[in-house]
């Protein structure tokens, strides 16, 4: 299967691109903190102790243990999108006798070979971001003054091995429809969605929630002295209560379009009914891209508050460096899940646009120009966005105030608006420029050759 995986690589290498940032990021991180984590072990226990705040040993695996679960949702939702523009062919292959073993196979080696080829920058990538992260840890006083990162390629090794363990992990759950499906089935099977939530995905949402729920009642009753895992449970909270929308998406985002759409159609009556429908009539579709935004904002925004949150509290009891070095970890760890976050939400709302193709040629058909489809897309980006942000905003309004309760005795976080708004503009700055560039280009060519088939 290594050399069918390596011919659907460079026929389609457009459609790896999303994967392959998420891996390279996935390797270039897990080699930044196993790196930090190598320093502390190579220095001597007398040095560690002098030094002040948290472990660097412990930095490291908070941070490292948030960015592998970070990583493997981004790596699920690209190697997703990545089999979806392959549909057609995986499809053929199931009908000229193909197992779904084989398929499997197939899909679990064109995520080996990704892996392969982002691994070398990946590892400079994270080692130089190690020794720039210890430096600035040994500013702040929690990394001793002698500590630096040692030569070994172990954290190399291990990023590696990390990172194709979620990639393969991230396969085995992409490529579950493909494989199980019957060969006819698969190959007539079109972008159509199917009526309902499955009963097991709204099992799993009412799980995940539950689940999100009980660790935001873990951080809120954290005693004061305990921020930092306090801090930590939140952020878990936060991606577990957003696996959890991701699970039960198609219902929350038909409710929230249904009650956004009403002004909407009334300020644009043509485009805007026309993006309306279409987004009520594919609310799977639309839940796929209204995702990533939602992780964008939730994520950033929970990272945000808490800083704001933790510096006041520092503020008010002078409790100097250790506070000090919380708020810039937290600010770190904010850069971080962002990048990750954009990854996926660019990566998905660039599949997502693409593949409507002949949907867009059907409207040409039908006596629509270019350029109210483009209309139409304007205003889908902009509900996708309002929807995103909405969902993430709930998310880090619940997580934050957990954290805040554990802070301060008081569920009232400190908010600071302006980084908020940032976060909401760089949420809209991705998704409108992204799914416009991507319809533009949608929208070229013979409207009958794309409806027929004859031009991907």
């Amino acid at each position: 299967m290594i050399p069918v995986a390596l011919g659907q690589l460079r026929r389609r290498p457009a459609a790896f691109a999303g994967l392959a940032v998420a891996l390279f990021l996935a390797v270039a991180t897990v080699t930044l903190f196993g790196s930090l984590f190598a320093a502390d072990v190579t220095t001597p226990a007398s040095a560690r102790k002098a030094a002040g705040g948290p472990g660097v040993a412990v930095i490291a695996g908070s941070f490292g243990e948030i960015a592998v679960l970070v990583a493997f949702f981004v790596v699920v939702n690209a190697l997703g999108f990545a089999l979806r523009q392959q549909h057609r062919e995986l499809a053929l292959l199931r009908t000229v006798a193909a197992t779904p073993r084989q398929t499997r196979r197939l899909v679990r080696g064109q995520v080996l070979i990704t892996t392969v080829l982002v691994a070398v920058p990946g590892w400079v990538v994270g080692a130089a971001a190690a020794r720039r992260f210890l430096a600035e840890l040994r500013r702040l006083g929690p990394a001793a003054p002698g500590m630096r990162v040692p030569g070994t390629p172990v954290p190399m090794l291990v990023a590696l091995a990390a990172t194709l363990a979620v990639g393969l992990a991230a396969s085995a759950v992409a490529a579950r429809r493909i494989s199980r499906i019957a060969p006819a089935a698969a190959l007539t099977a079109s972008s159509t969605e199917h009526g309902r939530t499955g009963a097991p995905r709204l099992l799993a949402g009412g799980a995940a929630l539950v689940g999100g729920c009980l660790l935001l009642r873990l951080a809120a009753t954290r005693p004061a002295a305990e921020t930092d895992e306090a801090g930590q449970a939140a952020l878990l909270a936060a991606l577990v209560l957003l696996v959890a929308v991701a699970l039960t998406g198609p219902l929350s985002v038909r409710l929230l379009v249904a009650v956004l759409g009403v002004p909407v159609r009334a300020l644009a009556p043509g485009a805007g009914w026309l993006a309306h429908a279409n987004l009520c009539g594919y609310a799977r579709r639309l839940s796929s891209a209204v995702v990533p935004v939602a992780l964008l904002v939730g994520l950033s925004g929970t990272m945000l508050i808490m800083t704001n949150t933790a510096g006041r509290t520092a503020r008010a009891s002078a409790t100097g460096v250790t506070s000090a070095t919380d708020v810039w970890l937290r600010q770190a760890e904010v850069a971080l899940l962002a990048c990750f976050a954009a990854v996926a939400t660019v990566n998905t709302l660039v599949a997502v646009t693409a593949e409507r193709r002949r949907e867009f040629a059907l409207l040409r058909l039908a006596g629509a120009h270019r350029w109210q489809l483009m209309r139409m897309l304007a205003v889908e980006a902009a509900l996708t966005t309002a929807v995103g942000v909405l969902l993430g905003a709930v998310v880090a309004g619940a997580a934050s105030a957990a954290f805040s309760r554990a802070s301060t005795g008081s569920v009232v976080p400190s908010v600071p608006v302006a980084a908020c708004w940032y976060v909401v503009a760089g949420a809209a700055a991705l998704t409108v420029p992204a799914v416009l560039a991507t319809g533009l280009r949608a929208v070229r060519g013979p409207a009958a050759e794309l409806v027929s088939g004859d031009r991907d």
